[in-house]
């Protein structure tokens, strides 16, 4: 018998189907004359480098989804087009960052070319090294290039766990916490919810008390954007947000947000687009929390019968 609130699992179905919706309708403005004339290049860039991270995990968890089609057939576009690699060095501080996310997230079929190429300039210079980066930064880039099958010289997935802030949050208040940063810390210790993050017990209590009062905090301050990544965090950690009960309120809020389009319109109710908004500024608040619902949802809802035992791996601790 399900112990789950009722509800949640067709709150969590609905909010996936409408925002893979909209996701699916909109993918193809992005690499459409009209962005190239009304948004901004390197906001462009991102967002096609976090459409093809969607992608990547939309592919694992609904392969036959049609919406999943049409959003494969914008990044395999824009994977192939000459000019892209071009448009990532454009800001010079997210130039390495950025080539390593598009030589890791090219999809099959795309990855030789320019991919490669950018892929083995990255590997021969310093940036796949500690250098100077925080300890997030070389867990990002740890994150990707292993994605992408490069070499690196970062420290193991436990070592900069340690070094991060993540394992000493639990006695600061959660308004003096990054959200943003203890979400992705998770995302790429578990693979998005695909890969044990390698925890001990003692560890990954501590973390999801962490994330559990940070959901609670988010949930009061209405932060829709925030919320959705730590409901996916959550995960992460091997708890189900239909479950706990910062979660399952944080998934009420959400569906209460979404619009009839299936559009999340805004990182909170305070930047919900204004009646008679233009579709290029619905599309600007909408576009990015939408696609991390719509992420969260999909892992939420079927990641976890194709992801790995969360208790059969070896600890990170143990990987060298």
């Amino acid at each position: 018998m399900s112990t789950r609130p009722a509800g949640l699992d067709e709150a969590v179905t609905s909010l996936s189907a409408g925002a893979r919706r909209w996701i699916g309708l909109h993918a193809a403005y992005l690499d459409s004359p009209a962005a190239r004339a009304e948004l901004p290049v390197t906001p462009r860039v991102k967002a096609l480098l976090q459409l093809a991270m969607l992608r990547r995990y939309w592919e694992r968890c609904a392969p036959g989804d049609p919406d999943l089609a049409r959003v494969t057939a914008v990044v395999e576009q824009v994977w192939r087009s000459g000019d892209f690699p071009r448009l990532l060095t454009l800001e010079s501080r997210y130039t390495r960052q950025f080539e390593l996310m598009y030589a890791a997230l090219a999809p099959a079929g795309t990855a030789d070319g320019a991919p490669r190429a950018v892929l083995a300039r990255l590997t021969g210079g310093s940036y796949l090294t500690p250098g100077r980066k925080p300890p997030f930064l070389q867990l990002e880039a740890r994150f990707y290039a292993e994605m992408a099958g490069a070499g690196h010289r970062f420290a193991s997935y436990g070592d900069l766990y340690e070094a991060s802030p993540l394992p000493r949050a639990g006695t600061l208040a959660p308004a003096d916490l990054d959200g943003c940063l203890v979400a992705h810390t998770l995302f790429y210790l578990g693979d998005f919810g695909f890969r044990d993050p390698g925890l001990t017990g003692e560890d990954r209590d501590r973390a999801l008390r962490v994330v559990e009062r940070l959901t609670d905090h988010c949930v009061a301050l209405g932060d829709w954007d925030v919320v959705a990544k730590l409901l996916l965090a959550q995960h992460c950690l091997g708890a189900d947000p239909r479950r706990t009960p910062s979660g399952a309120a944080g998934l009420r809020m959400l569906a209460g947000a979404q619009a009839p389009d299936g559009a999340i319109p805004g990182r909170c109710a305070a930047e919900r687009p204004p009646a008679g908004a233009s579709s290029v500024e619905y599309f600007r608040k909408s576009y990015k929390v939408t696609l991390v619902v719509a992420l969260m949802t999909l892992v939420v809802d079927g990641g976890r019968a194709q992801a790995p035992s969360l208790t059969g791996a070896a600890s990170l601790r143990e990987e060298r």
